[in-house]
């Protein structure tokens, strides 16, 4: 029998987890790790890296390599990676293959189905390229499950002390905001937990924000620090500079002041960030985070006071610049990041033992709800070349939910009706997202003489279904939304899953091999010691030797080559004395050495809080 394991596809990570010995176990890596970066390369011969190999070769390969291509799940973006074009969802199924061949030889048995998350946020095209993608990677996807909802249940489910009030039972009823901050997007829900069920209150997002804008908004300060252009860079440059930016956020988790520094042909240089410096740099970023938290709190009719548990999930809530944020915006001293990389894995694994009805589980409930607006275009008496939105399902409307509402002609000898199906909160139809039309041929008469009964259909999963009936004629039509244009047809996704068997994609048992030796191929692109890159070339080759003739010797190998590898870039990043350099105040933000100006902390929230169109 098949096992069901739950993935966690992320921006940035991506790691998976199965319901084992009564518990959601996560599954680790051939690193052993749990965290996989979703990151793909693609060489010349066409064999493809995924993971932490793909990761090093962002930035020594960056034309061949793709990262953050989450955000444009079910779009036509394109990427053309060793010759050959890929889709968002494509790049997705090869995350998922690797994790789909990392669970199979952790439990040592066949990985058919999945339960995936994807952000609340997400719009049904993205949904929909989500569940292609797990085909190609040779997944049956019944199950696609918010991420929010599923930080809740691994909350709920765990019964984490840490989550829970001293004062509050077990059963009582608990309002959380889960505040879901990751590489490339952002989810805030409210969520109630009451007996074993999970009800999802209400959701707001941004599926265009995350920790990749911090990297890429202190690497425009580097640039801008050290008065370089940009433009006139190098691909394998721009590259190094994003990845450092990254590696100084994340030491500014640890610390109040990190270094950030670039070592290759075209830069030697290094500047100093504190935590103040990311507050004033990305103010904008803060600025946007603070939208969808207000939001929800208002579709919710809720204040901050009565949510009784604040629970930050990503890996970017391990921001202590984030946390404080959110403190603030929210009033509340209660929030802190506990295992935010892997609280959605726990959550999906948690789910796929209830899916597959293990004892001990399989009595949880958990709904969910619509997260856009559903609608039809109408007639503008005012502006008849801009029709307005007449919405069929309301956002936050309980999932599964079924809704009709009449329609009429609206001009004299009309002979068509067109039903076009829009997703989204504007007035104007043209201002959502268009997800398909019905067309109706209707004989000439009288407005408002002929009436059309339209059925909105969104069930749990995300798929919705249009029924739309004319009784005068006798005509009924169905449309289940699929945007053509925009992904791929059931021929077409079963082609690619033949095309995906044929590819090379690196062995698991290899992945660490590769891993060293592009890392090792990265320092040497950004050395400009000769001496270096010399002894570099020399270690590589020896362990590619290693590894082609003495199995045996070569973990040992390994480590030998990883300890010199890291020595080196040790060596690399130390190049320069550091500058003195006064810290810049950083609003609101109050670090562990300073006192910030009260006052000048409200003005500066104040003019964040403003609505900007």
């Amino acid at each position: 029998m098949s096992r069901i394991i739950g993935i966690d596809l992320g921006t940035t990570n991506s790691l998976a987890a199965v319901w084992k010995d009564g518990k959601s176990t996560l599954i680790p890596n051939a690193f052993g790790e749990y965290l996989t970066p979703s990151v793909v390369s693609v060489l010349e011969d066409g064999t493809v890296y995924v993971g932490k190999a793909a990761k090093e070769r962002l930035s020594s390969h960056p034309k061949d390599t793709a990262g953050v291509f989450k955000r444009f799940m079910g779009t036509a973006k394109k990427y053309q990676l060793g010759g050959r074009i890929f889709l968002p969802e494509e790049l997705s199924a090869f995350i998922l293959k690797r994790l789909k061949e990392d669970a199979e030889r952790y439990l040592e048995e066949p990985v058919e189905e999945a339960i995936i998350s994807v952000p609340a946020y997400f719009n049904d095209m993205a949904r929909n390229a989500t569940k292609r993608a797990g085909i190609i990677a040779g997944l049956k996807v019944e199950r696609i499950i918010n991420e929010p909802s599923a930080a809740a249940l691994a909350c709920r489910t765990l019964r984490q002390d840490v989550y829970r009030s001293s004062t509050e039972e077990e059963d009582d009823d608990i309002v959380q905001l889960v505040f879901d901050f990751g590489g490339g997007t952002l989810d805030v829900s409210l969520v109630e937990c009451f007996d074993n069920v999970i009800e999802i209150l209400a959701v707001s997002g941004d599926n265009q924000l995350g920790g990749q804008d911090f990297d890429d908004m202190l690497a425009a300060y580097f640039i801008r620090s050290l008065g370089l252009d940009f433009d006139a860079m190098q691909p394998e440059t721009k590259a190094m500079i994003r990845k450092s930016a990254e590696q100084c956020k994340q030491e500014l988790t640890k610390k109040t002041v990190a270094e950030m520094a670039v070592n290759c042909h075209e830069i030697n240089n290094k500047i100093e960030i504190s935590r103040k410096d990311v507050v004033r740099i990305c103010a904008p970023l803060f600025e946007k985070m603070g939208k969808p938290v207000k939001r929800v709190l208002m579709d919710a009719h809720m204040t901050p006071a009565k949510v009784h548990q604040i629970v930050l999930v990503g890996g970017s809530c391990k921001m202590p610049v984030v946390q404080q944020y959110l403190q603030y915006l929210l009033g509340r001293e209660d929030v802190e990041a506990i295992e935010p990389d892997y609280m959605i894995a726990l959550g999906c694994g948690i789910y796929a033992g209830i899916k597959e009805r293990k004892e001990d589980i399989k009595d949880m409930l958990l709904t969910d709800i619509c997260p856009f607006s559903l609608g039809v275009n109408v007639v503008n008496p005012q502006n008849p070349e801009k029709p307005l939105m007449s919405y069929m399902i309301e956002r936050n409307s309980p999932l599964p939910v079924s809704r009709e509402q009449i329609y009429v002609n609206a001009h004299d000898n009309q002979s068509q009706i067109s039903l076009k199906i829009y997703q989204g909160e504007g007035i104007y139809a043209e201002d959502n997202l268009y997800l398909g039309e019905i067309l109706f041929s209707i004989p000439r008469m009288p407005t408002g003489q002929l009436q059309c009964f339209v059925r909105f259909t969104y069930d749990i999963n995300g798929v919705l279904e249009v029924n739309a009936r004319i009784p005068m004629i006798y005509e009924e039509k169905r449309l289940v939304i699929v945007n053509k244009e925009l992904g791929m047809t059931e021929q077409q996704v079963k082609e690619k899953l033949i095309e995906f068997q044929k590819i090379k994609i690196n062995p698991a048992d290899e992945e660490e091999n590769i891993y060293v030796l592009e890392w090792g191929k990265r320092l040497y692109v950004q050395s400009c010691d000769e001496e270096i890159k010399k002894e570099i070339v020399k270690r590589l080759q020896y362990f590619q030797y290693v590894m082609a003739h003495d199995i045996y010797h070569l973990p040992k190998v390994r480590k030998y080559t990883t300890v010199f590898i890291a020595y080196i870039e040790g060596m690399m990043n130390a190049f320069l004395d550091f500058p003195e350099e006064a810290l810049r105040d950083g609003s609101w933000y109050q670090g562990e050495d300073d006192e910030m100006d009260k006052e000048e902390v409200e003005n500066l929230f104040k003019e964040w809080e403003e609505d900007k169109e």
